[in-house]
């Protein structure tokens, strides 16, 4: 409900301005289970693909914002080096001021998946599995297709990644990053040298199950690891985010 209040309000705003394209919203997809009364099963089994591997395609959300504010936020221990500690505690202290976001600069891994409010697509190939990101309308490429990492890496967003399937959990490694994304909306923080494996575990047909290991000896003195639930949107599609106009920056109370 609190996604279509806010659909109905950004709708209603860019009425005021001009044309609005349409947007998919509570539309029975077909694929779905369903139960006597017609609403989406998502206690079903886990869909299967040809090769009968889990099929993890479908319209995700983080079920709980407070992973999106803090990814150790289940009493994590998270075991700092004196430059990650002084700039989380800059980060704390300022309320997150200077975010990326407050800027329309992009959410990183696996800050992207953790807006409540904007659900992500996962869409599964033989040889790659994609995430589309509602949020900036940005994708990821996760490689299956037993590649392994080029040669040269020029340092990005959301860095190069390669999956493999070990038994019905994907599990993706991640490398390459730039240094510009925060890991969380609270801030914790990364360097270049970031190394993530997330591992995707889809339990029934309405649960995903998200792990991810943060390995970044710059800022962390040992690996550390937090465990995110994902609820299949059932009946939605992704709309349209364009950051413009962006007025965060300018009201943020931080210093």
């Amino acid at each position: 409900m609190l996604r279509i209040s806010i659909a109905t309000a950004i709708l209603v705003l860019l009425t005021m301005c001009g044309s609005v394209s349409a947007q998919w919203v509570d539309v029975p997809l077909p694929g779905t289970p369903r139960t006597s009364n017609g609403k989406p099963n998502l206690a079903a089994p886990v869909p299967k693909t040809p090769d009968g591997k889990p099929d993890l395609s479908g319209v995700w959300k983080n079920l709980d914002a407070k992973y999106l504010t803090d990814l150790a936020s289940d009493g994590i221990q998270v075991s700092f080096t004196p430059w990650g500690a002084a700039l989380y505690k800059e980060r704390q202290e300022t309320f997150s001021k200077g975010r990326p976001s407050e800027h329309c600069l992009p959410h990183g891994i696996p800050d992207a998946m953790m807006v409540p409010a904007a659900p992500f697509k996962i869409v599964q190939t033989p040889g790659e599995v994609v995430i589309l990101y509602e949020n900036q309308n940005r994708f990821r490429q996760i490689f299956t297709d037993g590649r392994n990492f080029p040669k040269e890496l020029t340092p990005a967003w959301l860095g190069y990644s390669i999956g493999k399937w070990n038994g019905d959990t994907l599990v993706v490694d991640t490398i390459g990053f730039n240094d510009r994304t925060w890991l969380d909306d609270g801030g914790h923080p990364h360097s270049d040298a970031l190394q993530l494996t997330e591992r995707f575990r889809r339990r029934d047909f309405g649960h995903l199950d998200y792990e991810i290991t943060i390995n970044d000896s710059k800022a962390y003195t040992k690996p550390w690891t937090s465990k995110v639930p994902f609820g299949f949107f059932a009946d939605n599609e992704l709309m349209e985010w364009v950051c413009e106009n962006e007025k965060d920056a300018e009201h943020s109370v931080g210093k």
